[in-house]
């Protein structure tokens, strides 16, 4: 095997653009292993965890663009990098090139275009405060896509946003809709009077996709950053879009939408929906009930509930909707192909919040429930890479990615563990989420099909029965053919879960023994 790099001096490409091209970089025939990333110290690292450092990638600046290939030998290499350079310099010819215009600052883009309103920020996030910064003293809404944010410039981009009636949505924001217009990773659903708030970016995708099912729609969904409802930064991009969403005159119900909160945040946002005019539901996981309801909101346990009181909350007939209940005879059937010996759930995902919803779901029943994303330390796991009994990894997680793209866009490091799991004969049955939609791969069943046939193929003559349960997170109006990813998954020979709630309760059901 040879290393080889290219270091291009002074050249600034976007994270999501980076993301995107080290995905097809790693597709290119002959390569064993590529990486596409800017200099900071943060890439370097995982360059060095995953053994590809060698001393010129020590020499670049974090303005300097670092290609990085492996391949078995230097011909090879040289090879990818001419592949490389065609796809990062392969231009769009849709348009033929005309009336295309780059600015070169945010403020000349502004001053340019008068009427937009709106600013999406997807750069290192050594500069990333200060790119959103400039944009909101532009008098612009902002979706800032960038992670590796510090806290304390949340906290300053957000009361500047609220002093001046301004969106600030993230950092670490991958989803939203706002005026039909679906931004970063999201689904295709109709147009609606459903506005949905949320902390997480996949639960939020859940909602609009289980509300587009039940046959109601979206009027707006907000991004706030996976950290809004924190101690630190108190809950301020929540509070000012319930507050906007309750004078919007499109939105009837506001559905939140959130990972565990910090409590005292939790008590703010119940304080604000007791004043909030309109319907307000609240799907926050492991939240308090009592203190929703008490506020008049309405509480929802789980991500299919919270979608069907928010299309209820609009008028629409109950009898009319399938809400599609599990399935017990399936429950009872897999059970029974189960060995004593095989106990354990193993969930793959590529969605923190769907990781989540699947966790809580097993710890209900289960007191030996480990991952990555655990909030009590008991239980979180000492080596991400090595599963302990019922065990929930979230791919999206900042270790699993930084220099590296989304599992959403590159499943390379969940196929690689779901091999791994296959072969552990305790486990009984692997649940993975597969997300459609803007902004992700174009065939995420397909990629993993030969790997499920190859994996329980291998579980048969071994003499022992490994189910696999996959949920498909999409639309019908979604790019990638929703029908025909279910029906990928069903030939493969795996059960497909119908929500990731069904997902949840599925996989822990399989594994509970003596009911």
């Amino acid at each position: 095997m040879t290393i080889q790099v290219v270091i291009k001096p002074n050249t600034y490409i976007d994270s999501v653009s980076l993301m995107s091209l080290s995905t097809k970089a790693n597709q290119i025939e002959g390569i064993d292993q590529a990486i596409i990333a800017m200099g900071t110290e943060m890439n370097k690292e995982v360059i060095r965890n995953v053994g590809l450092m060698i001393p010129a990638i020590e020499e670049a600046k974090t303005s300097d663009l670092m290609i990085v290939v492996k391949a078995d030998t230097d011909e090879l290499c040289e090879s990818a990098f001419v592949n490389i350079n065609d796809l990062m310099t392969k231009k769009d010819t849709s348009t033929g090139g005309k009336g295309e215009v780059k600015y070169s600052t945010i403020s000349s883009a502004a001053t340019s275009i008068p009427e937009a309103n709106l600013a999406i920020i997807s750069v290192n996030g050594a500069y990333a405060a200060r790119e959103a910064k400039k944009a909101l003293e532009n008098d612009l809404h902002v979706m800032l896509f960038s992670d590796n944010v510090g806290i304390e410039e949340e906290i300053e981009l957000k009361k500047l946003a609220h002093e001046k009636g301004l969106l600030m949505m993230g950092p670490d924001c991958g989803t939203a809709i706002i005026n039909n217009v679906g931004l970063a990773f999201s689904n295709a659903v109709r147009k609606g009077s459903i506005g949905v708030i949320g902390a997480s970016g996949t639960g939020s995708q859940e909602i609009s996709v289980r509300i587009h099912e039940f046959g109601g729609g979206i009027s707006q969904l907000i991004g706030t950053g996976g950290r809004d409802l924190s101690e630190e930064v108190g809950g301020i991009m929540m509070l000012d879009s319930i507050r906007a969403l309750e004078a919007d005159a499109a939105t009837k119900v506001i559905v939140l939408v959130s990972k565990p909160p910090a409590p005292s945040v939790e008590d703010k946002i119940c304080a604000q929906i007791k004043q909030c005019t309109k319907p307000v539901v609240v799907w926050f996981i492991g939240g308090n009930e009592e203190k929703v309801t008490e506020a008049g909101g309405h509480f929802a346990k789980m991500s299919k509930e919270a979608a069907l009181k928010a299309v209820l909350l609009t008028g629409a007939d109950e009898s009319k909707i399938n809400k599609k209940a599990l399935n017990i005879p399936l429950i009872n059937e897999v059970r029974a192909k189960l060995t004593p010996e095989q106990k354990y759930i193993r969930g793959l995902f590529c969605g923190g919040t769907l990781c989540d919803e699947a966790m809580y779901a097993a710890m209900e029943k289960f007191n030996n429930v480990y991952s990555n994303i655990q909030k009590n330390p008991e239980y979180r796991l000492k080596d991400s890479n090595v599963s302990e009994e019922h065990t929930f990894i979230d791919f999206g997680d900042d270790e699993f990615t930084q220099g590296k793209p989304h599992p959403m866009i590159d499943p390379s490091t969940r196929i690689e563990r779901f091999k791994q799991e296959a072969k552990d004969p305790s486990v009984g049955v692997i649940v993975m989420d597969f997300v459609l939609g803007f902004g992700s791969h174009e065939d995420p069943v397909g990629v993993m099909l030969p790997h499920i046939f190859e994996a329980k193929q291998q579980a048969e003559q071994e003499g022992r029965h490994l189910e696999i349960l996959g949920y498909i997170l999409g639309t019908d109006l979604d790019q990638q053919n929703y029908q025909g990813q279910i029906d990928k998954l069903i030939v493969s020979g795996a059960t497909h879960a119908s929500s990731s709630q069904n997902a949840g309760l599925l996989a822990r059901e399989f594994v509970v023994k003596g009911e």
